[in-house]
């Protein structure tokens, strides 16, 4: 029993390994490939490891593109919808998850069939009421139209949905009006979820092309993911800048999903993502 126990443990420990290494393997492919001179890209058979190793790529991509006002850019435009969205979408959760009101499940119901609508849909009018509004090539024209999401609102609903009763009649009998309520004693609760959605929205907003490439005209106001099609022409692309700059974007999502992993963990797991 102990042996089939010991080899039983063997196959997890090799599965997992084996796993680790197939989820691992793009990133460490894009560290090696980001400092691997240009020519080194075209031949053939292809190789994972260089002759030699440069950091010619990072330098080109420094005097090539303005990359500090493009994080720049993406870090108050990802940050700035992160913020607002997360206080948005907690406020819309607990008032669907603790408030009785006429309509609550119509109109909860509605918000989650706006998550089937694809944004190729709805890119158009979006583009023209910004520009109406006066708003394209701003950081307002990119925050506000994202300031709330179905899906905040889902995950924070199913989060507050999972704390018990209690808690807000306590509130009610010390005199707390609804708002106090949810500011002073729900809001600390849901430190997890919250958390968690933030690292769902930071990461959607970061890496996304489409949207800020949509509403923004001018290179002062191009995102990352914007900026990086600089390097694909209509006819060559640049490898070796294209993957040292996409290096460069991707080490500050890691380094925020390092540090707040805990509460990633904790928030998918406490949300329960109740209907």
């Amino acid at each position: 029993m102990a042996e089939r126990w010991t080899w039983g443990r063997m196959v997890g420990w090799l599965a997992a390994a084996a796993l680790l290494i197939a989820v691992l393997h793009p990133f460490i492919w894009l560290f090696i490939a980001a400092f691997k001179p240009e020519n080194e890209f075209m031949t053939f058979p292809p190789t994972v490891f260089a002759s030699r190793y440069s950091f010619d790529s990072f330098v080109k991509v420094w005097d090539t593109i303005p990359l500090m006002a493009f994080f720049r850019n993406t870090m108050i435009f990802s940050v700035g919808v992160m913020v607002v969205s997360v206080f948005l979408d907690s406020m819309a959760g607990y008032a669907f998850a603790r408030l009785r009101f006429k309509g609550n499940k119509a109109l909860f119901t509605l918000i989650l069939i706006t998550m089937m609508v694809p944004f190729q849909v709805l890119m158009i009018p979006l583009f023209v009421e910004v520009f109406k509004l006066g708003m394209l090539d701003t950081f307002w024209g990119l925050i506000v139209p994202r300031a709330a999401s179905a899906f905040g609102i889902y995950l924070m609903r199913s989060f507050f949905l999972s704390l018990p009763k209690d808690l807000e009649e306590s509130g009610r009998v010390d005199g707390f009006n609804e708002f106090q309520i949810y500011w002073r004693i729900m809001l600390p609760l849901c430190k997890s979820a919250m958390i968690t959605l933030g690292i769902f929205h930071l990461m959607n907003n970061w890496n996304d092309l489409l949207y800020p490439l949509m509403l923004t005209s001018s290179t002062e106001m191009r995102t990352l993911s914007a900026g990086l099609a600089m390097f694909v022409g209509q006819r060559n692309i640049e490898y070796g800048p294209t993957l040292a700059a996409s290096l460069l974007a991707l080490l500050p999502l890691l380094i925020v999903y390092v540090f707040a992993q805990r509460f990633f963990v904790q928030g998918v797991t406490t949300s329960g993502l109740k209907g």
